[in-house]
């Protein structure tokens, strides 16, 4: 009846108590604690409190702070929200203290509220202030009470007392009773305060005169407004029994461990009766209580043994207090009180409930950043109800204790993403219980990258061999770096970064793709301009700020036979004594070769066949368009052959000829005619002296002389591999009296081989600079266990005289 009344006044109440009962009245406890109270019964969105404010929090940091609150247990979360906007503490749902606390003196709900940037954590209580809201009640609407004629004045009866759920004041009851010459009402106070209503016979009853009364008792409480409620007393006048049941004690006390079975043994109450026969015969029985007792403890009727009906729950209910009523045959009625506290027992394990997590974390947090809240929590009581956590599992992560049984993980130091890029740790909470209880949970904590890592080129310098006459856009070589961060940090992209010409003068020959790392020739390569080159190449990550690094490529220009023999001839003149015109003079196979004019160059002037001759000889002369025209002459000795293989020998054979002295060859001949013939040779060299005076010696004399001539073995340039062909000069040149042009054949010095050397199978391969990694494009060098065979046409063996 009262919940039904408290359901229609709510409302009213509600708007009528409004203006009294914002209390918010809020104090800090301690560090990181904030306490608020406020009056039950507030509707869904009632101010609670300046949550944000009293947090130390401007309205301009809200929004970064991300101010919320959490809690161990989804049911205090229900009850409170914030306000994104304002961060104020407002009602999520009408609040009844009763249903929140039962008889609980103090009642409040703790939650904490969390902040984050940085991430901490506060404990927050509000408590709920009772309100006046619940009347007194009974149990039942009337009782009957049965009272013989002969029971004397000034005996006493127990009523029942009325159940008022508010508490404090509010529940404080006093009694009334309607007015009767027969009856009167004390109060009688019992050791744990509460007032126990009894009915007075105040002169005797005559059952003939009046057989029964009835009388109505009203209980009040002391809130205001005053709240009551009232039951109806009917009194049935018997006929004489006039000793009531006696209690050996007023008030029986009990302890009992929460996890005793069901049927176990509370307490035996024990009543006696003076009186006899069916007067002295008792019955026990529970009096009025709530229906959650009942429904926990039974009592014997016969034996008044109390014994458990279901089981207990210390974190429900630590104490419970039992009326029981002793009742004799004939209605007279004593009552005790048995008070059972339950012994708390070692039953729940601390519960782990992760408030905040922040995942994932940078890679670059400094040590002690709080990655995670956690919230423990045992509902059990004494070193129960104790309880200590620890991290289990290797991780650079700590926890500490907060306030309120929160807990922060922190890291313990510094984190690697290329080292893990999570960290997973057991979160374990043990109570000080016997046998002590634990509970686990699991943390994952992901590691963001941050570009603390430069790209690494695999070779700190790459080698290259690219055959000249490449086609432009040709692949160089392709170089590659790896970057230890993620995503875009980790992303490399290549950039020229210099060379050997500069950055500028690099790009002209090469360039690299960015995402592949990829060089390609920009234009064709040419051995006789350039025969290497080295660039730079950046590699850069995408990170912000970008990392990069640098290495080296040296870029080799192999050679390739695409420039004929020639003829060469330098006239020290000037002018058109200067200008210089070649024509062959004597041939082995006259129209098998033929020379440029102007360029000098020997040609086939047709298909070799089968039937020329293994060996040539060709006779060229150049001259000069002075005034008396001048003119040098050179022979050339070619050697036809399938293979560079079947020239050689004769290539060998001629050399090993060559490097006897020539002059000497010669002096050795003229001393033997002069043997042969003095006369003769005196006749001759007197006449030749004689020219020699007037003319200057003839060219045949100018080859005596050990200074006058170049001797070469038999050699070959050092690049005569994929297709050029191999050729030595041996030139002999007459010194004029005055001043004649000289030939040089060829013009520049070139690196030699022997021939022996040659034969000898060694590498066509050029030297490469110090390096791990090389390439070539085109014709990759040839094996350097095998000697390079160029397998053209016939080779051509060309000796100058």
């Amino acid at each position: 009846m009262a919940v039904r009344r408290r359901q229609r006044r709510a409302a009213g109440w509600g708007r009528a108590l409004l203006p009294a009962v914002l209390l918010c009245l809020w104090c800090r406890a301690a560090a990181e604690r904030l306490r608020y109270s406020i009056a039950e019964e507030l509707g869904r969105g009632s101010l609670v409190g300046p949550l944000a404010r009293d947090l130390g929090l401007s309205a301009d940091e809200l929004p970064a702070r991300k101010l919320q609150v959490a809690s161990a247990g989804k049911k205090q979360l229900k009850y409170f929200s914030v306000n994104e906007e304002n961060g104020n503490l407002y009602v999520n749902e009408r609040l009844d203290r009763e249903e929140m606390c039962g008889e609980s003196a103090s009642c409040s709900v703790s939650f904490e509220a969390l902040v984050h940037n940085p991430l901490n954590v506060f404990r927050v209580e509000v408590s709920i202030e009772d309100v006046n809201d619940n009347s007194p009640a009974f149990s039942k609407a009337a009782l009957d009470l049965d009272i013989g004629e002969w029971t004397p004045p000034g005996a006493r009866f127990p009523l029942e007392m009325a159940q008022d759920a508010d508490v404090g004041s509010n529940s404080q009851l006093t009694y009334q009773l309607t007015s009767n010459p027969s009856f009167s009402l004390v109060m009688k106070e019992s050791p744990d305060g509460i007032n126990q209503p009894e009915l007075v016979l105040e002169r005797a009853l005559d059952r003939e005169k009046q057989s029964s009364f009835e009388l109505v008792l009203t209980a009040m409480d002391a809130g205001d407004p005053v709240r009551s409620g009232t039951i109806k007393i009917r009194i049935n006048v018997t006929d004489l029994n006039d000793n009531p049941p006696v209690f050996a004690q007023d008030q029986y006390r009990a302890r009992l461990r929460e996890d005793a079975p069901l049927g176990s043994r509370v307490l035996n109450v024990s009543a006696s009766d003076a009186d006899t026969g069916n007067n002295a015969r008792i019955t026990y029985g529970f009096g009025k209580m709530p229906a959650k007792i009942l429904q926990r403890f039974m009592v014997d009727a016969e034996s008044g043994m109390i014994t458990l009906k279901e089981v207990l729950d210390f974190e429900d209910t630590r104490t419970y207090t039992l009326l029981v009523e002793a009742r004799d045959g004939g209605g007279l009625v004593a009552q005790c009180k048995v008070v059972v506290e339950v012994l708390d027992v070692n039953d729940n394990a601390p519960e782990i409930t992760i408030l905040s997590l922040s995942s994932p974390v940078p890679e670059d947090a400094p040590v002690g950043t709080v990655v995670a809240v956690l919230n423990v929590n045992d509902p059990d009581s004494g070193e129960n109800g104790q309880v200590s956590c620890e991290l289990s599992g290797e991780a650079p992560l700590s926890i500490v204790a907060s306030s309120g049984g929160s807990y922060k993980v922190v890291t313990a130091s510094a984190l690697d993403r290329e080292e893990a890029s999570e960290h997973r740790v057991t979160v374990v909470a043990r109570d000080r219980g016997r046998p002590a209880l634990r509970s686990s949970t699991e943390l994952v904590l992901e590691v963001s990258d941050v570009n603390d890592n430069a790209p690494v080129f695999e070779e700190a310098a790459y080698s290259a061999y690219v055959a000249e006459n490449n086609a432009a856009g040709a692949l160089v070589v392709r170089v590659q770096a790896r970057d230890a961060d993620a995503g875009a940090n980790g992303r490399v992209s290549y950039w020229l970064a210099g060379g050997s010409a500069g950055a500028a003068g690099a790009a002209a020959l090469v360039s690299v793709e960015a995402r592949s790392g990829a060089l390609y020739a920009q234009r064709s390569l040419d051995y006789e301009q350039c025969r290497e080159f080295a660039v730079a190449v950046r590699a850069q990550d995408g990170g912000s700020p970008a990392r990069s690094s640098t290495a080296t490529v040296r870029v080799f220009v192999l050679d390739r036979n695409d420039n004929a023999p020639r003829v060469v001839a330098v006239d020290a003149d000037a002018g058109r004594n200067a200008w210089l015109s070649y024509e062959l003079v004597q041939a082995s196979e006259p129209a098998l070769f033929r020379v440029g004019l102007h360029s000098g160059e020997v040609r086939t002037a047709r298909a070799v066949s089968e039937r020329d001759a293994a060996k040539q000889r060709v006779v060229a002369v150049v001259k000069d368009h002075g005034q008396p025209a001048l003119s040098a002459t050179a022979t050339l000795h070619v050697v036809l052959a399938e293979s560079l293989q079947e020239a050689l020998p004769e290539l060998s054979e001629r050399a090993a000829g060559a490097e006897a002295p020539a002059g000497e060859l010669q002096f050795y001949l003229v001393l033997a005619l002069a043997l042969l013939s003095a006369l003769l040779v005196l006749s001759v060299a007197l006449a030749v002296l004689a020219r020699l005076r007037r003319a200057g010696p003839p060219a045949v004399l100018r080859c005596l002389g050990a200074q006058r001539f170049s001797v070469a073995g038999a050699a070959f340039p050092a690049d005569f591999c994929e297709g050029t062909l191999p050729y030595s000069y041996n030139l002999c040149v007459a010194a004029p009296a005055r001043a004649v042009p000289e030939a040089a054949w060829p013009p520049p010095p070139v690196p030699i081989l022997s021939a022996e050397e040659l034969l000898g199978g060694d590498s066509c391969e050029k030297p490469s600079p110090n390096s791990s990694s090389t390439a070539v494009v085109g014709e990759p060098p040839a094996d350097p266990d095998a000697p390079q065979v160029c397998k053209s046409a016939p080779s051509f063996s060309v000796n100058l005289y």
